[in-house]
């Protein structure tokens, strides 16, 4: 052996140490007592801040500053000489750091044993990758049970098949069962099946094709299961080299779909033989499902009724009378039974039918449509009407007029007693000059009634629109437009306009709406000007957290408040002597601002004039 003067020794032994503190992998030195007698920087800082103090400490005591280390693990590697691995950690602060050594002997260069060299490798990465990896997993088997969706997986090259646990479960066959890509095959049953699923297969690994089929299989237990079963080639360099795929179960949704489908053809066979016309009709009074007695009596086919609408079929006065009857009973969630009504095509031809609507409800209580059933009584209307020319015709008038009242709402039984006075005086009165001053009478009432109707028609398609599109206008754009449409209106009567409205000034709401309001409110103040001053309208708006305002003043006649604030936006009130007064316009323009989720207020005073506010909110 050579030998080296003291100094050199010195040396040498001084480089060796220099060398072991700046390695960049952490490492130690142990000698055969199990003494620590040298370390790199990196590795002493694993166990403590003062380094110095920990040369010369027994490895036992350093190891037991870290968690989750086995005594008998280290002293068996220590103590015998052994190569292996432990894995310890720190928890500092609340933060866990992961460490892996590696132990292995330290031979000097005649190869006897000095020691053991420990090499220590920080992984908290990689223990948190695994710890992940093991969530995920474990969230894929209970999804997969849950779903029952399992996986699956073929190597090229080895021929291997790999079943997970899910999908040995789908087959039925115990979890120590190894698969093979022909006895997989032969699962799904003969036919159409194993044919389908052959084929796919091979496109999949000849073409790279990926598949996903609802197709049957026999399960090792005899039972057939509805699956859906899906693969992806796996490539590399352009060579498909594996196939991975999915395996469901999804027999109780199909036989589901089938159950339903059957009870469709069972419902379908059952109202088309019926000998009555029976639709379904959506919120927008578009047909869904018609039976073949409808489609008879259209003289259209199923695909070309489905989606059309009552003005699509019929003449304007009908498909309106339908839509209003549609939208009373989706609004009332009552049925309407046994209703006598007359379609009118758009050719003029007319069927009188007794008509039932029913609302159709979702799960959730909520209406989303109707079920409609007519009969054609055309027949027994002809016969009835043969009948009707051997009666009176007050009679006939007194059983139409009673049949009307009998299906008016609640918001008409005014009209409603007005009909059954009048119809009391008809009775008894002998006199024909009388009679025909009565049915004169009746007539008037009748318009009033169809006004009525419509007035409430008007306000039901404005609280029943909740698809209401709204958009940023400029509001002066669209005051111009209006005062342009009331030119004449305006000068007959030499209105006076201010308009201080900005003009970059701008609302979010719905544009005919917003046209409807200006409309009311301006033609509100020329019908009630004074007649002792020029009138004169100014506008205003100004832009507040999250509202406009809109300002119209007038110096009109003017309201007590008092008297009738409580009644202002009410139906059909009117506060002057006019006979052309209705008391509508403020009703609908309270209800579109509503609508819109805006307010309008009032202040008035008697003899001086009105200022109405209206705030249009600015949010969706």
């Amino acid at each position: 052996m050579k030998s080296y003067p003291p100094v050199l020794k010195a040396a040498k032994t001084i480089t060796t140490d220099y060398l072991l503190k700046q390695l960049p992998k952490a490492t130690a030195l142990v000698n055969r007592k199990q003494i620590l007698v040298g370390a790199s920087d990196s590795w002493l800082n694993l166990f403590s801040e003062d380094q110095k103090k920990l040369i010369g400490k027994h490895i036992h005591m350093l190891f037991a500053l870290h968690e989750d280390i086995s005594e008998r693990a280290l002293d068996n590697l220590l103590s015998n000489f052994e190569s292996g691995s432990l894995r310890h950690k720190t928890t500092l602060d609340g933060t866990t750091c992961w460490f892996e050594s590696t132990f292995s002997p330290w031979f000097d260069d005649k190869e006897n044993v000095l020691g053991t060299i420990i090499q220590t490798d920080d992984i908290t990465k990689i223990v948190e990758n695994e710890l992940e990896l093991d969530r995920i997993k474990t969230l894929f088997k209970e999804k997969s049970e849950v779903a029952k969706v399992g996986c699956w997986e073929y190597d090229i090259a080895t021929e291997q098949l790999f079943w997970c646990e899910e999908t040995k479960k789908i087959h039925e066959v115990p979890s120590s069962y190894l698969p093979r890509v022909n006895e997989g095959i032969e699962y799904y049953k003969k036919g159409f099946s194993r044919n389908k699923i052959s084929m796919l297969f091979h496109k999949a690994l000849e073409e790279g094709t990926p598949f996903s089929e609802r197709l049957v299989i026999v399960t090792n237990k005899g039972n057939e299961k509805w699956v859906k079963a899906s693969g992806k080639p796996i490539t590399e360099n352009g060579a498909v080299i594996k196939l991975f795929g999915t395996f469901q179960d999804i027999h109780e949704q199909v036989m589901t779909e089938i159950q339903r489908e059957e009870n469709e053809r069972l419902m379908t066979t059952l109202i088309n033989h019926l000998p009555l016309n029976v639709f379904v009709k959506d919120k927008d009074s578009k047909k869904v499902l018609v039976n073949k007695a409808e489609c008879d009596y259209v003289g259209k086919t199923k695909e070309e009724l489905i989606g059309k609408n009552d003005f699509d079929l019929y003449d304007t006065k009908a498909a309106q009378m339908s839509r209003d009857e549609d939208l009373e009973v989706m609004r009332t969630m009552k049925p309407l039974i046994g209703k006598e009504t007359i379609g009118t095509k758009k050719d003029g031809t007319a069927t009188n039918f007794l008509t039932s609507k029913i609302p159709l409800l979702d799960l959730e209580g909520n209406v989303n449509g109707l079920i409609g059933i007519s009969m054609d009584i055309t027949h027994l209307k002809k016969k009835e009407d043969q009948l009707r020319n051997l009666i009176n015709v007050t009679s006939i008038q007194n059983k139409k007029l009673i049949n009307f009242a009998h299906i008016v709402s609640h918001n008409l039984r005014s009209h409603s007693a007005n009909f059954s006075m009048l119809l009391q005086f008809l009775k008894k009165e002998d006199n024909e000059s009388e009679k025909r001053q009565i049915l004169k009478m009746l007539t008037q009432a009748s318009d009033n009634l169809m006004l009525t109707l419509e007035d409430l028609n008007e306000v039901v398609a404005i609280n029943t629109n909740i698809n209401l599109e709204k958009s940023h206008l400029n509001l002066n754009g669209v005051l111009d437009k209006v005062l342009q449409n009331l030119t004449v209106l305006l000068r007959q009567n030499n209105v006076k306009i201010i308009n201080n409205i900005p003009k970059d000034s701008t609302v979010f709401c719905v544009p005919s709406y917003l046209e409807s309001i200006l409309l009311n409110l301006v033609t509100n103040a020329v019908k009630y000007k004074s007649q002792e001053r020029k009138p004169i309208i100014k506008f205003h708006a100004a832009r507040l957290k999250n509202k406009t305002l809109l300002t119209i003043s007038d110096n009109g006649l003017g309201l007590d408040l008092n008297k009738h604030g409580d009644k202002i936006f009410g139906m059909y009130k009117t506060f002057h002597n006019r006979k052309d007064s209705r008391g509508l316009g403020l009703y609908i323009v309270k209800n579109q601002m509503e609508a819109m989720g805006g307010t309008i207020s009032i202040e008035s005073k008697e003899g001086f004039g009105t200022t109405f506010n209206v705030y249009f909110n600015e949010e969706d």
